[in-house]
């Protein structure tokens, strides 16, 4: 029997995928998502979303929905040693959203489930994870163990939107070069303690002791990152073991790390901050990876998003990168579905990989003003960002961190 038929068969339904999805039914594409988790999306994990992302989000209808829900963070504050160093607007970061927004994971995947739904209702599929790939000149045959058992697809274009350790880059073929970085951070979200006058602000405390970020949250909730500690740096090939798309493992930081009351004990060491421990609703510790794929594409089968480029979560770059190699991808699979053309496309590859390097140099200098430092280089650094942020040019700083360069 003759396997069903789809113009674009994405694997993994968390926010990259889920977007792309979106996009190409827009476009009037036959799209089919496959998604491992049974479950609704849960979880706050990823919640920074930038200027570009917004406006791309903006192509589907979801920006709106997005920003009904999101806090807007309109400045970035730098404080070490209980001294504000410097104050980074967002206000000509972007004609169109000057400023970034912080949604819970969970949501932004249940608005874009909503969009997809909208257009396209049966094209996300749920409980069903991909098993096997055969490449054709013309067409890619998929198989995968779904809720009712085995399910083959016939598609015209294969991507792969699965995460870090994505199952399309091991059927492919496809190793990673890379390496895995000291740093081990723990994250929380808490009711917020910081005043009124900074509850649409991003704050960043560079003190002798460790970085300590926090962002706001819908429901005056306040995100907390924390710098707990520096193991080994190794350079090495990530495991290509599956997990879902755009997840990251709570358990890459020890059990005893993980706490809310250490988060709490050192927030508050080192900004003073009244955090109350009792109010987390969310825990996680992570350590940080960079790694890239030796190629994103093979014929008819593609990479994106952390599948095709993993970098740090400090600076809030995955998931967008993620969501802007779908907006650059989808007008060439759109085409390619019309006119039965192949791929892959080396200036797009060449392009999306060029701009992951890039946020992945920037991440890695955010971790590296966030290290505990003492004497000399602390002042040092407090004097680089004093001087950066009280610049006339600190706006161009702002559109960095806003990626508008992507």
């Amino acid at each position: 029997m003759t396997a069903p038929r789809t113009g674009v068969l994405v694997a993994g339904g968390g926010p990259v995928g889920l977007f792309l999805g979106a996009l190409l039914a827009h476009a009037g594409v036959d799209v089919q998502v496959w998604e491992a988790r049974s479950s609704a999306p849960s979880g706050s994990r990823a919640i920074g979303i930038h200027p570009p992302s917004l406006d791309a989000l903006d192509t589907i209808g979801a920006a709106r929905p997005v920003l009904d829900e999101a806090c807007l963070v309109r400045t970035g504050v730098a404080r070490s040693r209980g001294r504000t160093l410097g104050t980074l607007s967002f206000a000509l970061a972007s004609a169109t959203h000057p400023y970034v927004a912080t949604l819970d994971q969970h949501r932004t995947e249940a608005i874009l489930r909503a969009r997809l739904a909208a257009v396209a209702p049966d094209a996300l599929r749920t409980g069903t994870r991909l098993t096997a790939l055969t490449r054709h000149a013309d067409h890619v045959d998929a198989i995968g163990t779904g809720e009712d058992g085995p399910i083959g697809l016939r598609a015209a274009f294969v991507v792969g939107a699965d995460g870090a350790r994505s199952t399309v880059r091991r059927l492919l073929g496809i190793g990673t070069t890379g390496r895995e970085y000291p740093e081990q951070y723990v994250m929380g979200d808490f009711a917020d303690p910081e005043p009124d006058t900074a509850r649409s602000s991003a704050l960043v405390d560079v003190g002798p002791d460790g970085v300590v970020e926090s962002f706001p949250l819908p429901g005056a909730r306040r995100r907390y990152v924390v710098l707990t500690g520096r193991g080994a740096s190794t350079t090495e090939e990530v495991s290509t073991d599956e997990v879902s798309a755009d997840e990251v493992s709570a358990d890459e930081v020890s059990a005893d790390e993980v706490s809310a009351a250490t988060l709490v004990r050192a927030v508050r060491e080192r900004t003073d901050a009244d955090v109350d421990a009792d109010t987390c609703s969310m825990l996680g510790g992570f350590r940080v990876r960079r790694t890239e794929a030796e190629r994103i594409g093979v014929g008819r089968a593609l990479l994106i998003g952390d599948a095709a480029h993993e970098i740090s979560p400090i600076g809030g770059q995955g998931m967008n990168l993620g969501w802007l190699d779908a907006a650059a991808l989808a007008p060439l699979l759109t085409e390619a579905v019309r006119t039965g053309a192949a791929g892959p496309w080396p200036e797009y590859a060449a392009r999306r990989q060029a701009v992951a390097r890039r946020a992945a140099r920037q991440a890695e200098a955010n971790m590296a003003l966030g290290r505990p430092a003492t004497g000399p280089t602390a002042l040092a650094r407090e004097v680089l960002l004093r001087t950066a942020l009280g610049l006339p040019s600190a706006h161009l700083l702002a559109r960095v961190y806003a990626m508008r360069w992507s």
